[in-house]
């Protein structure tokens, strides 16, 4: 059987290890010239920990954790309204959830299969035709090719999923807000802590992965009508920053000017995609391409991981068009619970009224200390991510006992 997977960042390169473990002939086309390195941290916690460990490549993301300890809390006046420790905020277990960067996790999940597929970088797909028995693909570049199924795990903004589901517009929810990350040279002293300062609307953050020369800095705005027109404008994008944020004190100003000089702002809307069905035909999506959660959630990897696992497991075990389904069965109550911590995260990150700010500051203030005390802090988000428990796929056991097993 041979399958192509759109995208190499996260599910794609998961889905590429597991068929490849299952005797799959597998190619990865990537849009991008190489792996994307970098980007801002990201956890790796409940379930799919367990899919880290089963692909024996736990203890290089253990090595790369960042260890966060603490995150500041500013009031709008630049009066600190409290700290936590981040894991308690995110339903963390401590000596067991991975917060690392993005890159490194897409490097390692990379090298872990590097020489057993076939990749395909700076190039995309063109069109998809599913003639019932195969699939047909035309790349911008790369030759037309048949494969048995094609994959789109290539993210919110899906090439795959708007060849074969159409415009986007249908599946994505917007939740409201823009924003713009980008990094900036660490001369404040700051490692291994967060400090976010919020007004009604508006959030503004700077975070030190470790101990590091840069630092990532972020803003994000409440905004009715998502800024779809600044997408692909950096120029715009940086101008609508500037008109929401400026005149603000704290640490606006330099994050402003942190932004002007930066060569690598990643501009965005915050959406998840909610679609009613993940696959049609020979054609399937993984990660965010089928569900993105949005990084409120801050279980987009997570889920990226899990689906991965899941997908090829479900696609050596039966035909195409059943293993879909069967994926889908299996693993959406696990995607909703999941998306639905968006909701939570989004009133603790950026409280879009002075009386939900206000709440959010007294929470943290008064609350927080007691509610860690007693071990309720992070209960809800902790079930969500550990609602699924991992099948058992011939091979996939095999594999287990020989990479070694960290509980759970």
């Amino acid at each position: 059987m041979k399958a192509l997977i759109s995208g190499a960042s996260i599910a794609g390169p998961t889905l590429a290890y597991w068929l490849h473990r299952y005797g799959w002939e597998v190619t990865v086309v990537e849009k991008a010239p190489t792996v994307r390195g970098g980007g801002y941290p990201i956890d790796v916690r409940g379930t799919a920990l367990d899919v880290i460990d089963r692909m024996g490549v736990l203890p290089q993301v253990r090595a790369a954790h960042i260890n966060s300890r603490k995150l500041t809390f500013f009031a709008p006046d630049g009066k600190v309204a409290g700290s936590m420790d981040p894991e308690k905020l995110t339903g963390g277990v401590a000596r067991r959830d991975v917060e690392l960067p993005r890159g490194d996790l897409t490097s390692i999940l990379y090298a872990a299969v590097r020489d057993d597929v076939e990749w395909i970088f700076s190039d995309s797909i063109a069109a998809i035709d599913d003639h019932g028995d195969g699939v047909t693909v035309a790349f911008d570049k790369h030759r037309s090719e048949d494969f048995d199924v094609v994959i789109g795990a290539d993210g919110l903004h899906s090439n795959t999923r708007r060849l074969t589901f159409g415009p986007e517009d249908q599946f994505n929810h917007y939740l409201g807000y823009c924003f713009a990350g980008f990094t900036i040279p660490n001369d404040l002293g700051l490692a291994h802590e967060g400090l976010l300062w919020s007004a009604p609307g508006r959030m503004a953050a700077i975070y030190a992965p470790g101990c590091s020369p840069t630092l990532h800095g972020f803003l994000m705005a409440k905004r009715p009508i998502p800024p779809l027109a600044e997408l692909r404008d950096v120029a715009a994008q940086r101008a609508l920053m500037t008109e929401i944020f400026g005149g603000e004190g704290w640490l606006v100003p330099r994050l402003l000017d942190g932004m002007r000089a930066a060569d690598d702002v990643f501009f965005d809307v915050t959406s998840q995609i909610r679609m009613p069905v993940w696959s049609r035909g020979r054609v399937g999506l993984a990660g965010d391409a089928a569900h993105a959660p949005s990084f409120f959630s801050g279980q987009g990897s997570s889920i990226a991981l899990v689906g991965g696992y899941v997908l090829a497991g479900e696609l050596a075990s039966a035909p195409p068009e059943v293993a879909f389904k069967t994926y889908e069965q299996k693993t959406r109550d696990f995607v909703r619970q999941n998306q639905a911590l968006a909701d939570d995260g989004a009133s603790m990150l950026a409280p879009s009224t002075t009386r939900a700010l206000w709440f959010r500051n007294h929470v943290l203030l008064k609350v927080a200390p007691l509610l860690e005390a007693t071990g309720l802090t992070g209960r809800d988000i902790r079930a969500a991510t550990t609602a699924l428990t991992l099948p058992d796929y011939p091979g996939a056991t095999a594999l287990v006992g020989a990479a070694g097993t960290s509980g759970s």
